[in-house]
């Protein structure tokens, strides 16, 4: 059995205390969410959720963010969701792109990227960004996606408007180190295994899950993949401070369910 990532996003910034702890089974957290735009006297930004990554208000989250990194845990910024980042960056990539580079570059914390295309986006141009993240950053570098689960089970294009399999059948998408698959409709071993019968390696798909599911289900679920593959890729929770059972007083508590259940 390989070592299942156990990956919570980070948006709603409640704290991080129920998982800064020795021996944490928490593998990632992705930190969300990143854009871009202009300011009113015309000048690029770029934003972690609604204000620069450097503002005073985020002091805390850096914090947090600097001593889970320090216990192990990988640290990947998420660009996208809904709004309009990937349209921005690649209406004037000149301009916002450097943005993004010197963004990961000050925080040394930073181990990879989560391209989640929920907006209309070209596939050459998502394979240029790939190119460019891979010069810049390097082959350590963790690029992630997370389409919807009917985006891997079958050939159909994603929120994106593009195919997945075009895109991991490229050499830019066999640099994708893993594919966070937001199972949130069908949380079944069955539909997980369509995503890999359909040509996804089980270590690259991350059962994905969000709050309001049948979380004794779920964990059901997560007991027979990990019983089935050997190469589990993992789980992830949407998000944080939601997961189950023990949120909000106690949102680590999921992740060390999770562990159980990969057992």
């Amino acid at each position: 059995m390989s070592n299942p990532r156990i990956i919570y996003y980070y948006q709603t910034f409640s704290g991080l205390s129920s998982i800064l702890k020795k021996d944490t089974p928490v593998t990632h957290i992705h930190l969300s969410a990143i854009h871009f735009g202009n300011n009113s006297d015309g000048s690029p930004y770029i934003h972690l959720n609604n204000y620069s990554p450097n503002d005073k208000r985020f002091d805390s989250v850096w914090n947090d963010i600097a001593k889970a990194h320090n216990l192990g845990i990988k640290i990947v910024l998420m660009m996208g969701g809904s709004g309009s980042a990937f349209t921005d960056l690649f209406d004037n990539f000149d301009v916002f792109y450097p943005l993004l580079v010197n963004t990961i570059k000050n925080y040394n914390v930073i181990s990879g990227i989560d391209l989640d295309v929920e907006e209309p986006a070209s596939l050459d141009n998502i394979k240029m960004l790939i190119d460019r993240l891979n010069t810049d950053f390097g082959q350590d570098f963790i690029i992630s996606m997370a389409p919807v689960q009917s985006s891997l089970q079958q050939d159909y294009p994603g929120m994106g408007g593009f195919i997945y399999k075009h895109l991991y059948n490229s050499p830019q998408g066999k640099r994708i180190n893993y594919f966070n698959g937001q199972f949130y409709s069908d949380y079944s071993a069955d539909a997980y295994s369509q995503a890999v019968s359909n040509g996804y390696p089980e270590d690259k798909v991350v059962m994905g899950m969000i709050f309001g599911q049948d979380f004794t289900k779920c964990l059901d679920t997560v007991a027979q993949l990990s019983n089935k593959y050997d190469k589990f890729g993992g789980v992830f929770m949407w998000e944080y401070f939601m997961a189950p059972p023990g949120a909000p007083a106690n949102p680590g508590l999921w992740a060390y369910k999770i562990k159980n259940a990969l057992k």
